[in-house]
């Protein structure tokens, strides 16, 4: 079986980290699978993934993932695989249309990662489109039931054409990672210090700035860690220096060390927007530390019952939420072994097992 993958670029994403993780283990079960890139900058996903040589990794550049004459570029990668696995917009878009022009027989998978893009929000011609490209997709992943019943209303397409398998992490490299030492990554750490992280990029639906005025609400012994890089960076940073926190917020940027990161910090927090299925969230309960979380779609459903949920947007009841773990240690510990034991239900293992099934099921056909 041959498989092509195809995704916008290796950028820090929760799709692309998805790519990094289960390549290698497609390639330990057998699968030829490759890899192909709208954007082929060397990320370090791109550059993590290269070194494990489990695959071929196929770049059609280094430019604008919008450019149209991917088109054309991908057509010849079609004719190669049995099955193309596809990530993300416009990778959607442009790999419809390849197929659309060569009249290839190729089968197409499409994994929908989020609830909430904008064009699921836009208008009615939009909307037309968007269901002629989904419709030329023989199957369609969604990650959570939530994420299939918005798609298949949105869509009308039959139930049949569409699959949930939950993402998954390598719960594995968590476990074992040792955690980062405090002394040497920040100056002037004391142990009286409570360390907060989150890791996610600095893109709209995130929602950093939340944190950060949490922070102005907390006493000065908290100090926040942002892992992550994006546009909106410079909007965090620019309310880090209105609120005076420059000696309590840092900015780490893009990171290959986030499971020690994680293990390092004393309370994990995601304050975003929307998620699909936050693989973020997952890591950072598998860490061993207390998780908070946004009370929204594709976060509550991971969450509740384990972490601790806010109102999205409320800084005031996060700050709550922060100091109540920091200051009790019997809560402190209770949310810490739930998350834990939740964590386990999102195995890696178990979402490269049922990828495979449904591969096999359309190779047959």
């Amino acid at each position: 079986m041959k498989v092509l993958h195809i995704i916008n670029s290796l950028a820090t994403g929760g799709a692309e980290k998805l790519i990094l993780d289960t390549l290698p283990l497609y390639a330990d079960k057998g699968i030829e699978v490759d890899l192909l890139l709208l954007n082929g900058t060397e990320y370090p996903f791109f550059k993590e993934l290269t070194s494990k040589k489990c695959c071929r990794i196929f770049s059609l550049g280094k430019g604008s993932v919008y450019n149209p004459l991917h088109l054309f570029r991908i057509i010849s990668f079609l004719k190669k695989y049995e099955l193309v696995h596809v990530h993300l917009f416009p990778s959607q878009y442009f790999v419809v249309l390849a197929k659309i022009v060569s009249g290839s027989k190729t089968k197409l998978i499409f994994t929908e990662h989020s609830t909430s893009n904008r064009r699921i929000r836009g208008n009615f011609l939009i909307r037309y489109i968007d269901i002629l490209f989904y419709r030329q997709f023989h199957k369609i992943i969604c990650i959570t039931d939530k994420v299939q019943k918005v798609l298949q209303n949105y869509t009308n397409i039959e139930s049949t054409r569409f699959h949930i398998i939950e993402n998954g992490l390598d719960l594995s490299k968590i476990s074992k990672a040792i955690p980062a030492d405090k002394n040497f990554l920040l100056e002037n750490y004391s142990e009286h210090n409570r360390l907060l992280i989150q890791v996610s990029s600095f893109q709209e639906p995130k929602d950093q700035k939340t944190l950060i005025r949490a922070m102005a609400l907390l006493p000065v012994y908290f100090k926040l860690l942002l892992v992550g890089v994006g546009s909106l960076q410079p909007e965090s940073e620019s309310l880090v220096a209105e609120l005076g926190l420059e000696k309590r917020v840092f900015f780490l940027g893009s990171r290959m060390d986030v499971p020690q990161l994680l293990k390092m910090a004393d309370i994990i927090v995601l304050s975003s927007k929307y998620e699909g299925l936050s693989l973020s969230s997952i890591e950072g309960m598998a860490s061993g530390r207390p998780f908070i979380a946004s009370e929204v779609p594709g976060l509550k459903e991971i969450v509740e019952g384990a972490g601790i949920l806010f109102p999205v947007g409320d800084e005031k009841k996060l700050a709550e939420e922060i100091l109540l773990l920091a200051t009790d240690q019997k809560y402190y510990d209770r949310i810490k072994e739930q998350c834990l034991e939740r964590a386990q239900h999102y195995d890696i293992s178990i979402m490269v097992h049922k990828h495979l099934a449904l591969y096999r099921e359309l190779t047959k056909k």
